[in-house]
């Protein structure tokens, strides 16, 4: 059976979140779950925030530093994920789903920055919003090259997660995230 992209985006959360929920251990998906019956937005905002999470590790980045040392990387943090919600989101228009960028921001937000006060978080939001439109804007050739291997990286991901005969795993595809992020934070560093 062909999964639409709707239910492949919402088995990827599944597993994804099984996978951090068991700590490492095998993830495990109850037989006969009604994909259809779960929203499609709630997976793009785990999904971007999970990937974010992992690029933040593998690159081998601090935020809890950073909040005092570097504010502006977590506004970095913040477009990274709405970039990667961005490419999970755009099958979606094929499924007539718009993406909802101002839910996804707060939700993305608050599970990134969990702890952080609201004004505070409001200034990460909009710092990262700006950056966000910023790149998506661009017409500037390595801006157009970056969005277009995170989009291939953010779609090789979903295909490793979902998919049982692929060339590459997630755990391989992961750091591919690490390293993208690691080049926006060089990128805004220089600015």
């Amino acid at each position: 059976m062909e999964l639409r992209y709707s239910q492949r985006l919402k088995l990827c959360h599944q597993l994804c979140l099984a996978e951090t929920l068991q700590d490492g251990a095998k993830p495990h998906i109850e037989p006969g779950i009604d994909f259809d019956g779960l929203a499609v937005e709630p997976s793009m905002h785990y999904l971007a925030s999970y990937v974010t999470f992992r690029a933040i590790q593998s690159a081998g980045r601090h935020p809890a530093e950073e909040l005092n040392t570097d504010f502006d990387m977590l506004g970095v943090y913040q477009a990274f994920a709405m970039l990667v919600y961005a490419f999970l989101s755009m099958p979606l228009a094929q499924e007539d789903h718009e993406a909802d960028y101002t839910g996804a921001q707060i939700s993305i937000a608050k599970t990134l920055f969990a702890g952080i006060p609201d004004e505070t978080l409001a200034e990460i939001i909009e710092s990262g919003f700006h950056k966000f439109k910023l790149i998506a804007e661009a017409d500037a050739e390595h801006w157009q090259a970056y969005r277009e291997n995170l989009d291939k990286v953010t779609i090789s991901f979903m295909i490793a997660t979902t998919e049982d005969d692929t060339p590459h795993d997630a755990k391989e595809v992961l750091p591919l995230f690490g390293q993208l992020l690691s080049q926006l934070c060089e990128a805004f560093s220089a600015v």
